[in-house]
């Protein structure tokens, strides 16, 4: 089905409900957080017991442990691509049910698994399949939520995500205490049940049909992210973040416990206070995106309070007082991370989704969801190098690593959009209907497809060209390649009311296509205010306002 991109209006008092509703309102993307929360039960159970069952009942050692989980990820992480590919050209809903289903069946193994090469063939296939899933959900949800809505559903799945897990942890606890194999066994089952139940929530969902990939005229390699390189830097920057991952989980107990004299249950009580924290305010958090720019912003300052954070953990190594100011500090850091961390979470997944291109998501999603295994395989060797072999100057080198990563990708993402606009097809923004041109064809006629939300602002200013390769100069005109293109071609303008079939000249100024533009409003993806030169056009546009002179504009 192909969803309606038109935003519905509501009122400030329906908004801030919505927003601190931890599940989303009812539709597809509820049915996507409870597919998350079912699932999330059972991961959280097994994340507290699947070392102790596999050393305490399978009978493995510590290192073959490590080792099994570090291949195991190594061939889980790239099979997110092409599994994505698969979702995007056979429809995501039906792969991501397989792949629940999948999942559950490799956890359901592990129960039966007793020597060490099933164990490698069992983790392995969890991984592999944990992977596709994650890239078919994202492949799905880009389905079924509009664009304009995508980080807010993202954020309360998070939360709900967190709120899951915290369940299943407490599961997992009795277990623990119980210490029995037959405990550890009914944890992995209640994990395998856990992903059967996912499955069946997703099955549940509308089979959205995923829109035809865009095209610039030449045949596309069959897995183009592989060649697209302004996102993969967007991606080695997300990765780089993501090592904050391993720095709540594996470096600052680790800290607590040799660098520290805080009493032992302080790890425990950050633990819950940064899960905590992102389930009451991530969504509150991501409402602040609403773009590129904004996300990239957002990205910025969660670095800074990465930064700040490190900081104050290393100050907890160094000061001479009570137990209650180094508690005190800990936990002070450990706010500043939980808000870096909503942050750049908030940030990343605008710019995940809004440089992908449309008919991809489920590849460009596989790859950009790579950074996750990558953090938690080479975060434990990085972070115990540089906090336990460094101490207060692996913690600022740490944080400066961080922050550098939050800076670079405003750069990053200016170079991915420059790729976009030279490149990729017209996108509008939301509001409207219309059609959208592609490159002329051998007789010089564009070939139309539907218009697909903006990853452009929705104004631009006089001579310049967001996005785009290079900058328009001379005579104030407005350069907004993503729009001008489509006129070029001789395209029709979305409309709240229908497809404006109006046309406009186009010239071509300093390697962009630019033109003398009126002002049509935000709604339509164009420039706000009139440029010299403006095009009238005869008749009345519904939501525009005026040219100079009074009469109505055409872009």
């Amino acid at each position: 089905m192909h969803v309606t991109l038109a935003a519905l209006p509501t009122t400030d008092l329906q908004e801030t409900s919505v927003r601190h509703r931890l599940l989303p309102a009812a539709g597809p993307a509820r049915g996507l957080a409870l597919a998350q929360l079912v699932n999330s039960v059972g991961d959280g159970a097994y994340y507290v017991c699947s070392a102790l069952y596999f050393a305490r009942v399978v009978g493995l050692s510590a290192t073959e442990i490590g080792l099994g989980l570090t291949l195991a990820w190594a061939i889980g992480a790239p099979a997110g691509v092409p599994i994505g590919h698969l979702a995007d050209r056979r429809g995501a809903r039906g792969v991501a049910v397989a792949l629940a289903a999948a999942t559950g069946t490799a956890v359901a193994a592990l129960l039966l698994v007793r020597t060490y090469p099933l164990f490698l063939l069992a983790v392995c296939g969890y991984a592999a399949a944990q992977c596709g899933l994650a890239a078919a959900r994202q492949s799905l949800l880009a389905a079924l939520v509009p664009a304009a809505e995508r980080t807010g559903v993202l954020a309360r799945l998070q939360s709900t995500a967190n709120a899951g897990i915290g369940a299943g942890a407490l599961v997992g606890a009795v277990a623990l205490q119980i210490a029995t194999p037959a405990a550890y066994l009914s944890v992995l089952a209640v994990d395998a049940v856990a992903f059967a139940g996912c499955a069946v929530l997703l099955g549940r969902l509308p089979a959205a049909v995923p829109a035809p990939p865009e095209r610039s005229g030449a045949a596309e390699p069959r897995l183009g992210v592989l060649r697209d390189r302004p996102y993969a830097l967007v991606t080695l920057l997300h990765t780089v973040m993501l090592l904050r991952m391993p720095l709540i989980s594996l470096a600052l107990p680790l800290w607590v416990a040799e660098r520290t004299g805080a009493p032992g249950w302080t790890v425990a009580a950050l633990m819950v206070l940064n899960t905590g924290g992102v389930m009451l305010f991530q969504v509150r958090t991501a409402a602040r995106v609403r773009g590129l720019e904004s996300a990239v912003r957002t990205v910025r300052w969660g670095g800074a309070g990465m930064l700040a954070s490190c900081a104050v953990f290393a100050l907890t190594g160094v000061v001479d007082g009570p137990v209650w100011v180094v508690t005190a500090l800990l936990v002070a850091g450990a706010v500043l991370l939980v808000w870096g961390e909503m942050r750049q979470s908030a940030g990343a997944w605008q710019i995940a989704f809004d440089l992908a291109p449309a008919g991809r998501q489920g590849q460009y999603q596989g790859f950009f969801g790579i950074g996750v295994p990558v953090a938690r395989m080479a975060g434990p060797v990085v972070l115990t190098a540089l906090v336990l072999g460094w101490g207060g100057p692996g913690w600022l080198a740490l944080g400066g690593l961080l922050l550098a990563a939050g800076l670079a990708m405003g750069p990053a993402v200016r170079w991915a959009e420059g790729r976009n606009a030279a490149t990729g097809p017209v996108h509008w923004a939301e509001g409207g209907r219309g059609a959208a041109a592609g490159p002329p064809d051998a007789a010089g006629t564009a070939a139309a497809r539907p218009w697909q939300p903006s990853r452009y602002p929705s104004r631009c200013a006089p001579g310049v060209s967001p996005g785009g390769p290079a900058p328009a100069r001379g005579g104030g005109r407005w350069a907004c390649p993503a729009i001008t293109r489509a006129l070029a071609h001789g395209s029709g303008l979305p409309s709240t009311a229908g497809e404006m079939t109006g046309r406009a000249p186009a010239s071509r100024l300093g390697g962009a296509v630019a033109i003398d533009a009126g002002e049509v409003g935000e709604e339509h993806g164009v420039p706000e205010r009139s440029a010299p030169g403006t095009v009238p056009r005869a008749g009345g546009i519904p939501g525009a306002r005026r040219c100079p002179g009074g009469a109505p504009c055409a872009v």
